[in-house]
């Protein structure tokens, strides 16, 4: 079948509407759903979202911002100053179970796809963790950077987890990689020596391509083993 992109638009169970980025077949057996920084549908996650689909997965990313932008939707920031200050004030503005309802109308509309797998960057990896100890819609979870994940380190999650973590991450210090590991000693935990925060993010400062190289080929492994249509 065809390879379609398009925005499109969501409906919460709370009557919510937001917009989304979605690619791959149509009648792919897996569907995977991107949580993205805080920056939202921008074009990098949607170069994300995109090589999703090249791997054959229906992929989707929601725009969680569009709570605090109403009526304007799926915002996309670049990576300036203001732009960060801006995207942390609607990330504080949205508790984590009211984004979970939007993550949630973003597997609804994987509808064809038995199997829902689940990433996400940054406040999308934060996103996905919690998810994972909120929801039994996925049949595993890979987390990039996920800032505040130490925070709830003692959630029990409903399915496989993947993390990844940049060794020279100022904004997630190795003492909480370590305390996640110490509280999840089944969660998959990989740390890249030389990356930061963002290692993966292509065209900017923080993209290291190793790192990245091999988190991604992880991801696409640990998501082979867990989905199984």
């Amino acid at each position: 079948m065809e390879i379609k992109h398009m925005d499109i638009n969501l409906t919460a169970s709370d009557g919510h509407t937001l917009a989304a980025y979605i690619n791959g077949p149509e009648d792919a057996a897996v569907g995977v759903v991107v949580l993205p920084e805080i920056f939202g549908i921008n074009p990098y996650i949607r170069s994300v979202v995109d090589g999703y689909a090249e791997q054959g997965y229906r992929a989707i990313c929601p725009s969680l911002f569009d709570r605090e932008t109403a009526p304007a939707q799926g915002l996309q920031l670049d990576y300036s100053q203001e732009s960060v200050q801006r995207g942390l004030a609607y990330k504080k503005a949205i508790a984590d179970e009211t984004a979970l309802l939007d993550i949630e109308a973003a597997a609804a509309a994987l509808s064809s796809q038995p199997v829902k797998l689940l990433t996400g960057y940054c406040w999308g990896g934060y996103l996905a963790w919690r998810t994972a100890g909120l929801n039994h819609t996925f049949a595993a979870a890979s987390c990039w950077h996920g800032g505040g994940i130490a925070r709830h380190c003692h959630d029990t999650p409903h399915m496989p987890v993947q993390m990844h973590f940049g060794a020279q991450d100022h904004s997630i210090p190795l003492s909480d990689v370590e305390q996640i590991r110490a509280a999840q000693p089944h969660v998959d935990i990989q740390v890249y020596e030389g990356a930061g925060h963002s290692f993966g993010r292509t065209g900017t400062a923080s993209y290291q391509p190793e790192a990245a190289q091999l988190a991604w080929d992880r991801t696409l492994a640990f998501f082979a083993r867990h989905a199984n249509p």
